[in-house]
């Protein structure tokens, strides 16, 4: 096998092993396991992000409707009581349901369940905090994910060049730089308007570290680029800048993201959105 194709394999297992890191590591992603209830397993999901309208269901798997439960919540940070919701029960399943907030409004929450000897909460330690957002158009999530998944394959492929005796980087740098821009810079400000409703919240405008991300992988390719005319050994500068990169694209998802700060609606009452 020619070692420009092992080069491409590397890149691309590289790639969606830090993908999946991202997003598993990432504070949108659900918290999942089980728990033992009286000697009868039970497994659950609890979600943390929330698209589109309508209120968010909680919803565990019990089989047994001799297990009842609520759902607890409140306003993320804020001086709010507790609510107490009373889950459902319904073919095997309990269920009740969180109200609807505004675009990166956030509730804080957590389940109890009980039978007639034991009492649970999931998760078990501390509490749940799910971040609601707008529904944004297939047609540019995925145009936005293609390229920035792409742009980091093509970013990794051109570091790996540090190991070629005759490095070939131009077009994987500038390509790189390309997909960055149009994922991150064109795609990306149109995903974020339709999920929080602006179109960059990274420096300086705030704190938003996606944005952020963006912005500096960007930059780290461009000083790339420049080095294949100023440097004498730009294969180096490439590699720097690869795993520079990886650094910059492992920090979670959505960290520091977009954050409805309630306070400045706390003349407004929470309702719950009827189906």
């Amino acid at each position: 096998m020619k070692r420009s194709v092992l080069f491409w394999i590397l890149a691309f297992l590289i790639t969606v092993g830090a993908g999946i890191y991202q997003r598993r590591t990432g504070p949108t992603y659900p918290i999942d396991g089980k728990i033992n209830l009286n000697g009868k397993e039970i497994k659950y999901e609890l979600e943390r992000s929330h698209a589109g309208d309508g209120n968010q269901i909680v919803k565990i798997e019990t089989g047994d409707e001799t297990v009842s439960g609520f759902v607890e919540w409140k306003r993320y940070k804020t001086t709010d009581d507790w609510m107490n919701v009373p889950m459902k029960y319904e073919n095997g399943i309990l269920s009740a349901e969180l109200p609807h907030q505004p675009p990166a409004g956030k509730l804080e929450y957590r389940v109890t369940l009980r039978d007639a000897q034991q009492i649970i909460s999931l998760p078990e330690k501390n509490t749940v905090v799910i971040r609601f957002r707008g529904d944004v158009p297939l047609a540019i999530l995925i145009s936005h994910v293609a390229c920035m998944f792409i742009g980091l394959l093509l970013s990794t492929r051109a570091g790996i060049e540090f190991f070629s005796k005759e490095p070939k980087l131009k077009k994987l740098i500038y390509w790189t730089i390309g997909l960055f821009a149009v994922g991150g810079l064109v795609f990306g400000p149109f995903v974020q308007n339709y999920a929080f409703g602006a179109y960059w919240t990274g420096w300086p405008l705030g704190s938003d570290l996606t944005d952020n991300k963006t912005a500096a992988m960007i930059l780290l390719w461009v000083i790339a680029a420049i080095a294949l005319k100023k440097s004498k050994r730009p294969k180096r500068w490439a590699l720097i800048a690869a795993v520079l990169t990886i650094a910059v694209y492992l920090v979670p998802h959505s960290v520091l993201g977009s954050e409805l700060d309630y306070s400045k609606m706390d003349n407004q009452p929470v309702t719950m959105v009827v189906k």
